[in-house]
């Protein structure tokens, strides 16, 4: 292999999500918030979105392609991939992004390629790998605190502190035990996937981390990171590691 290959930035892949440019609906998009572009440039890698309604051969012809897999945060998975009934709270579902993400996450897994997963990717993680959700956190945990501050703070905004496990590969990202992070989600894990190792939890008990045991770099965090990088050496370690995950796993 020449030494251009392997010194050559890794490929991110990145799914997207979909949004409608005008109030009639007259303008779909597929995008993405420019904050996680950013945070993978500035980690070292190059971002590449792929599209939502691929057919499954053909996600997976773009997964063998890249590096690392990132799954970004938005709407709500469909408590039918957690064989749960539908919640009057439950919004945004898209079923083509469900498909794809629930494949990506698995894939990641099975083929050891390094993956990140970020807020709604956090969940799908586990769904993918056979856990549940809160399809509501606030209607449904006891004793949950506020999580949702999606519309009420600025996104930065820190809205508690998650306690990491010092063992974990993410307390050696962050480096450290205990970090104040951001919270933009109304659901959250429930039931643990089998494959998981819970690794941060917040002041209520809420699984905030999660890594696939015996993976060498699949991570969850259920905040936003890349909200955080502009102030926060911490998450910064967080996007570095990953994505040199990704340059370590391709030479």
């Amino acid at each position: 292999m020449s030494s251009l290959t392997t010194s050559a930035k890794p490929i991110i892949g990145t799914t997207v999500y979909r949004r409608q440019g005008e109030a009639d609906g007259s303008l779909a998009m597929m995008a993405l918030t420019s904050a996680y572009i950013e945070a993978i440039e500035q980690a070292g890698g190059i971002p590449l979105m792929i599209p939502l309604g691929l057919e499954a051969e053909d996600m997976l012809r773009v997964l063998a392609l890249v590096d690392g897999i990132l799954l970004p945060g938005g709407g709500d998975v469909d408590p039918v991939h957690y064989h749960a009934p539908m919640h009057p709270l439950v919004k945004s579902i898209d079923a083509d992004r469900d498909m794809m993400e629930i494949l990506a996450a698995q894939t990641a897994v099975s083929q050891q390629k390094p993956l990140l997963a970020i807020c709604r990717g956090h969940q799908v993680l586990n769904v993918a790998l056979g856990g549940t959700l809160w399809a509501d956190i606030a209607s449904q945990m006891p004793q949950g605190i506020e999580h949702d501050f999606n519309h009420t703070q600025p996104r930065s905004f820190q809205a508690h502190k998650v306690t990491i496990l010092a063992e974990s590969l993410l307390a050696a990202q962050l480096g450290t035990t205990e970090t104040a992070v951001n919270s933009l989600h109304h659901q959250g894990i429930r039931d643990l996937a089998p494959e998981l190792t819970a690794v941060a939890t917040s002041p209520d008990g809420l699984i905030e981390g999660v890594e696939v045991t015996g993976h060498p770099f699949a991570i969850g965090v259920q905040w936003h990171p890349e909200w955080l990088v502009a102030d926060n050496a911490a998450m910064v370690g967080l996007f570095q590691g990953f994505v040199s995950a990704a340059r370590n796993g391709r030479a």
